[in-house]
């Protein structure tokens, strides 16, 4: 009985090797469709290329602002202010959690107002914050922590409130405070929750950074697109968004790869 299982376990396990495989094959299979029928349609005139652009011009423009320096220069400002979102926004946002969740008298009074600022355009506080925060980099990081840190606050928050009761319950009755309550049991219990608002985070930190940029900026990849978009350079916005994507895409893949490395210890 115990070859017969693990003869058994191995074949499961070569069964999902198999169908990972294929999904990622699948999954590059339809991009390549995509940018395929793309590129044949630009060609042969069913759009318009000069509005949609193509994936050849596309790559054209990549390799000239690769050539002239142009795209490290923007890229890297871009991805410090959509880094330091990120990190502000979650940490600011995971200590307010812990707060509210630690006194209920302060959850019950400030949970509206979190409410109604997560229901809040945050482009609507664009000028304000540029008042506020001048037309550098500042300001631009300032909307890329408004956007995170309040759907982190609300996320974390709720993991905190919904762990186990019964659990709290025991260690109270062994005389547990409430720090040893949060280090032993809540914070533990709510890694998971942590790793799924970094996945949302890194969304959240780019879309707060190019907003940013849309409004008050002199470089950065949002910046190139509204430069593009005035001089009517749609290549160079298409090349910018498609950059833009793949940034997002690596970040994503980091905190996925951290989630597993995390999840095995557990």
């Amino acid at each position: 009985m115990k070859n017969n299982f693990t003869r058994e376990h191995l074949l499961f396990l070569r069964r999902q090797r198999v169908r990972k495989t294929l999904i990622h094959v699948t999954q590059v299979g339809v991009l390549l469709l995509l940018l395929g029928v793309w590129e044949l349609a630009a060609l042969l005139g069913w759009i318009d290329s000069f509005i949609t652009s193509s994936p050849s011009r596309i790559w054209k423009t990549l390799v000239e602002l690769i050539a002239d320096g142009t795209l490290w220069k923007h890229l890297w400002v871009s991805t410090w202010e959509t880094l330091a979102g990120f990190a502000i926004g979650t940490g600011l946002g995971y200590a307010v959690a812990v707060v509210l969740w630690w006194n209920d008298f302060l959850k019950e009074v400030f949970e509206p107002y979190i409410v109604v600022l997560n229901s809040l355009p945050k482009i609507a506080l664009g000028p304000i914050i540029i008042i506020w925060a001048g037309t550098g980099k500042a300001s631009i990081v300032t909307m890329a922590v408004l956007i995170s840190v309040v759907i982190t606050t609300i996320t974390i928050l709720n993991g905190f409130l919904e762990t186990d009761k019964d659990k709290e319950l025991l260690l109270r009755s062994m005389g547990a405070n409430r720090l040893q309550i949060f280090v032993k049991l809540v914070a533990p219990a709510n890694v998971p929750t942590l790793l799924a608002t970094l996945k949302i985070n890194v969304g959240m930190a780019w879309i707060g950074s190019i907003m940013g940029e849309y409004l008050a900026s002199k470089e950065g990849l949002g910046y190139l697109i509204v430069y593009g978009k005035q001089v009517f350079r749609l290549d160079l916005v298409m090349t910018c968004t498609v950059v833009l994507c793949a940034l997002a895409g690596l970040m994503y893949a980091l905190v996925s790869l951290l989630e597993k490395a995390v999840v095995k210890k557990y």
